[in-house]
């Protein structure tokens, strides 16, 4: 394995991590947005139709995906502004 790719293995925990928090957040504006409601189903809520349990799961996967890659692409490129080599 080469050193770069050690060396921003703590790098891409830590923009996993924030990427968590603000796609955790991104959901919880558009959950408002689609539905008019604070808190979006989820698998276990009994009182809640499937469809709209799918619909959040499928809205959640599909901006945590986004903003995954997107702060997982900045930090490569901001790593191989700061060294010169790609981390990947």
């Amino acid at each position: 394995m080469r050193a770069s790719k050690v060396a921003y293995k703590p790098v891409g925990l830590a923009l996993g991590a924030v990427s968590g928090m603000i796609a955790g957040a991104a959901f919880k504006q558009v959950w408002k947005i689609v539905e008019g409601e604070g808190d979006a189903p989820d698998a276990m809520d009994e009182g809640r139709p499937w469809g709209q349990i799918l619909i959040a799961a499928a809205v959640q996967g599909a901006i945590f995906a986004v903003v995954k890659a997107s702060v997982e692409r900045s930090g490569a490129l901001a790593t191989r502004r700061m060294t010169g080599t790609w981390p990947g």
